[in-house]
Order: structure tokens, then C-alpha cells, then sequence
């Protein structure tokens, strides 16, 4: 697999019936290894060992409905309450981050009305702040840890 500007938390990976799979520890289980889940690995791990998200308020591949039609955001970060915090849309490291790439996680936002949205293709990331009352957007410089997301919130 491509090498990710992502630290190294041990992805465990195997050789299944259907090809290469990868552990989901979120899951628990075993999935296909696409250069889109191998990212999406790694930034499961990512928010877990160094943004300190607990594992227990990680949703992934989190259900939606949008204009009638079902979708699933990728990685859906929670605050103790349940409250969604946090959408993280991942790519393939392949697939450059573009505006279609934000928009799509904005549209997820119409639903989840979460005050992080996160982007990444495992080897660029984005962070943006959404202030829920004017609507502005605001780019993070770094990405927030599981405080700084709640710290976010609307009060």
C-alpha cells in the first residue's frame, strides 16, 4: 500500500478468501483493503492513538439519508452525550483533495450538523471549524483532538 503522512499504530492486515483484507478495530472486523480503507484505517487510528477520540464515539461508515437517497459518511466522531461531533471524509491517497471533496462532506453536515469537518486522503488532511449560527467556515491549522472538538461546540 502507498505510504501515508499518517503515523504507524500497527494497521493489522491479512490475506482473506476475496483478496487483502484490513482489521477495523471500530468495527471489528475484517473488510476489503481498497486504497480508501487503508486510509480510512490509519486515520481511525490516527483519531484514536493521538487525537485521543475514544474509540466507544467513532462511528464508521455511519448511515444517511440525503435528498431521499442513502449514503455513508465515513468516520462520524462523538461526544460523550452521543451528539455528533466530528464527519471525516476519506479518500484514496491517489485522489487529490478538492472543493467536490468538502462539498461532499458539507452536504453529510446537513444531516450530522457536527462543527468539524475533517478531509483527508491519508497524505494531506483539512480541518474546518463550521459555526452553526453564520454559517462561516473556518480552516483549523492543525487537526483538533477529541477536547478541542468538544470545545467547539455551540454553547
Amino acid at each position: 500500500m502507498i505510504g501515508l503522512a499518517l503515523p504507524d499504530h500497527g494497521v493489522k492486515t491479512k490475506q482473506g478468501p476475496q483478496g487483502p483484507q484490513v482489521f477495523d478495530p471500530v468495527r471489528r472486523l475484517w473488510v476489503a483493503l481498497t486504497p480508501e480503507e487503508w486510509v480510512r484505517q490509519h486515520f481511525l487510528n490516527h483519531l484514536v492513538h493521538d487525537l485521543l477520540c475514544p474509540a466507544g464515539l467513532i462511528t464508521v461508515e455511519r448511515g444517511l439519508v440525503l435528498n431521499g437517497m442513502p449514503r455513508r459518511a465515513d468516520i462520524v466522531v462523538h461526544a460523550p452525550d452521543g451528539a455528533p461531533l466530528a464527519v471525516v471524509e476519506c479518500k484514496a491517497p491517489t485522489v487529490p483533495i478538492r472543493q467536490a471533496t468538502f462539498d461532499q462532506a458539507a452536504r453529510y453536515n446537513t444531516v450530522f450538523k457536527v462543527p468539524v469537518l475533517m478531509v483527508t486522503n491519508g497524505r494531506v488532511h483539512f480541518a474546518c471549524h463550521i459555526d452553526r449560527g453564520t454559517g462561516a467556515v473556518r480552516f483549523l491549522a492543525t487537526l483538533p483532538d477529541h477536547a478541542a472538538m468538544l470545545a467547539l461546540r455551540p454553547v
